[in-house]
């Protein structure tokens, strides 16, 4: 195939971008670098079957010419974290709606098959059924959580009206190398690594018994491999790691000493995907071990030198106007 992976120099995109070379196809990656690095995609250099255009996916008329030949498309390209989407939403917005709207117009034209797209747990807000099915309802707690949902719908819309083929895959906590290492607070690992190098305590949100569903990027990576390669469309599926782990648990395997800040509003106490549909539909299993996984980041901890280092102090800060919208 001809691949387009937009946000392809990112952290998922670019795992992905490594699985699709592996198999033999040919890969653009599309970033503008708001959060990709050069680095993690610098291995590539050299492969004939790989390019990359450095492009704003809201800007429709440049990315264009780029999908030209294209026959499948991975929309990764998006801005993450949930502090920065309530201080500024029309930023979220633009990037994460009308970007991907953008996308789904240049493979359109460009008379791309199929488009996948990276969706995101958060849409499903504090659910009630845990694990949850992809049939729960829909209840995004902040800008960032809306504009992926709303992202989800406009790709399934564009399948539904144009032809595509559209999958979206509603992704849980991933985590690995090359995760972020800029940006505001944010996911736990960046924070957690960055006061590990520095010799800081983790700083624990609440007692610590929230649990994620957290899900290790090439094991992301092959389940949208596994549904390029299929025959289905027009379908949403979760994608999780089978199981929940504490944050505790994510501390005790970094090791160190920790501290307590409180606990915030619009969090749930636990996520953890029903991964029953994906399954089913597509055999598809993750393979890696939270244990593994973690022990792999820590052999990686370097990479995370230059991330933000988040004191208490810091973190209330930063989350102000989280806690002023959402108690």
């Amino acid at each position: 195939m001809r691949c387009i992976v937009t946000g392809g120099a990112g952290f998922i995109g670019s795992h992905l971008t490594d699985r699709l070379l592996a198999e033999g196809h040919e890969v653009l990656a599309i970033d503008n670098f708001a959060a990709g690095r050069p680095e993690n995609i610098a291995h590539h250099k050299n492969n004939p079957r790989f390019s990359l255009a450095r492009a704003d996916i809201t800007e429709l008329e440049t990315i264009k010419p780029l999908f030209a030949g294209a026959e499948t498309v991975f929309h990764l390209a998006a801005l993450a974290d949930i502090v920065p989407s309530i201080v500024d939403p029309v930023r979220y917005y633009r990037a994460n709606v009308c970007g991907t709207m953008c996308v789904l117009e240049a493979a359109r034209h460009a008379g791309a098959r199929r488009l996948l797209y990276a969706a995101s747990s958060s849409c499903y807000g504090m659910p009630e059924i845990i694990p949850t099915p992809e049939t729960e309802e829909t209840c995004p707690q902040y800008p960032y959580a809306l504009t992926k949902y709303l992202g989800e719908q406009t790709v399934l819309h564009w399948g539904r009206v144009y032809g595509l083929e559209t999958i979206a895959l509603r992704l849980f906590n991933v985590y690995g190398t090359r995760s972020r290492t800029t940006g505001t607070y944010g996911a736990v690992f960046g924070v957690f690594l960055a006061q590990k190098l520095n010799g800081q305590p983790l700083t624990i949100v609440g007692d610590g018994a929230q649990t994620r569903d957290f899900t290790y990027v090439t094991d992301v990576a092959d389940a949208f491999c596994r549904a390029a390669q299929s025959d289905l469309r027009h379908v949403v599926m979760n994608v999780g790691s089978g199981s929940t782990y504490s944050v505790n648990r994510l501390a005790e395997l970094l090791g160190g000493p920790t501290v307590h800040i409180p606990k915030r509003p619009g969090e749930p106490d636990c996520t953890f995907a029903d991964i029953s549909k994906i399954r089913r539909l597509l055999k598809w299993e993750p393979k890696v071990s939270f244990e593994t996984g973690v022990k792999t980041v820590l052999e990686n901890i370097e990479y995370w030198r230059e991330a933000p280092l988040w004191t208490p102090e810091k973190i209330a800060a930063a989350t102000a106007e989280w806690f002023k919208y959402l108690k």
